[in-house]
């Protein structure tokens, strides 16, 4: 099955794209990466999701231009993908959306809303879409979050001791699978979130992120600060848990500052990457973790990686593409195995890493041009991912 993921995580700055051929054989699923697409959002769409994201007020009128645009905006990336990556042909899109909210009161996720609706991207394709992957597993009790541990499970079983996979988003997650248990998934705290909300601050909005770290480079970590930072109680939390841009915002760090204040905003952007690190590598050696398995954006930020490396000494880095999944595209195409398993009549959450009661399909499906048909139910679900070129 030809499969195009889409993904657009809590940054939004643009739409990832990537397409693989997806086969079931045996105990193993067989993944082909095709491609990758990075879509930038039109900048008044990405304006007016920065504009409605809490903590801000917002109003069902800006809602309902969200699901839209931002569907159109999915829709005009399908396309692209169907076309640039797929040769025109292809089985299915599945659609992460854009997360405008995720409901967390004392630990406990009450809803999840992703916004693009899939109608658009079913109407341009003319191929069956699954979307809103999220929330049947917040009715089966789970966060909802991180749904990439099915993925990096199967990844991550072919390796010795106790391996991670890392994902730095706006959000940093790790998914850790311990000899002779069910993966554990669960999110560490902010990756890029607050650094790109300080950047965008302090800069009156002419910058959007602190390109390879260079700010960051030139600053000091603040004890007191980062002190501060640390305090939060979510770090104290059992997984699995999750959370997002509703709790790690500018007002966040703004708070944080009155009581710590550091004049230099290269020390603060030292700061918040260094509470990346620390929260990281503090995950990590909680639960064992002797090698990690890094994607995401965060990839990218040389200074990140670097206080990650101190953090954890003796613990092995590197990047998923050394394992064939491509660092750039690795959500999207775990979106892209979530539909797949949908398809094939098999659970993508996984109770250890949401903490659901039970395992669920994943999504609901929008019909294509064509009737819906759908593949035979898998007998079993893959145990190891195995990439292919």
């Amino acid at each position: 099955m030809r499969v195009i993921g889409l993904m657009s995580g809590t940054s939004f700055d643009a739409i990832e794209a990537a397409a693989a051929d997806l086969t079931l054989d045996g105990d193993s699923l067989l993944l082909k990466p095709l491609g990758h697409l990075s879509v930038p959002y039109p900048h008044e769409l990405r304006d007016l999701i920065a504009a409605t994201l809490p903590p801000a007020a917002t109003t069902t009128q800006a809602v309902c231009a969200l699901d839209t645009g931002i569907g159109q905006a999915f829709a005009g990336a399908a396309v692209r993908a169907l076309r640039e990556l797929c040769d025109g042909t292809a089985d299915l899109v599945v659609s992460h959306g854009q997360t405008l909210h995720h409901w967390v009161e004392d630990g406990t996720v009450r809803g999840t809303l992703q916004l693009g609706q899939p109608a658009w991207i079913a109407e341009a394709t003319g191929l069956p879409v699954v979307s809103d992957l999220r929330s049947r597993d917040v009715a089966a009790g789970g966060q909802g979050a991180p749904l990439v541990a099915i993925t990096d499970g199967l990844l991550l079983s072919a390796l010795p001791g106790t391996p991670a996979a890392l994902n730095l988003g706006g959000i940093a997650n790790v998914t850790v699978l311990a000899a002779g248990a069910e993966p554990l998934a669960f999110d560490t705290g902010p990756a890029n979130a607050l650094l790109d909300a300080a950047v965008h601050h302090f800069t009156d909005g002419a910058v959007a992120f602190d390109e390879d770290g260079h700010r960051a480079a030139a600053g000091r970590t603040s004890p007191e600060l980062l002190r501060v930072l640390l305090d939060d109680p979510y770090y104290r939390r059992p997984a699995p848990k999750s959370t997002g841009k509703e709790h790690f915002h500018l007002p966040y760090l703004l708070r944080a500052l009155a009581t710590a204040p550091v004049p230099a905003v290269e020390d603060v952007l030292a700061t918040l990457t260094r509470l990346t690190a620390v929260t990281v590598a503090d995950a990590c050696r909680a639960h064992g973790v002797t090698q990690l398995v890094v994607s995401g954006g965060g990839l990218r930020n040389p200074v990140l990686m670097r206080m990650l490396a101190e953090e954890l000494p003796g613990v092995p880095l590197r990047p998923s593409d050394a394992l064939g999944l491509p660092s750039v595209a690795k959500e999207a195409l775990a979106f892209a195995v979530l539909g797949f398993l949908t398809a094939h009549g098999l659970p993508g959450a996984l109770p250890s890493g949401t903490g659901a009661r039970r395992a669920t399909l994943l999504g609901s499906i929008t019909p294509g041009l064509a009737p819906l048909r759908l593949p035979d139910p898998a007998a079993r679900p893959p145990r190891l991912l195995t990439i292919t070129h």
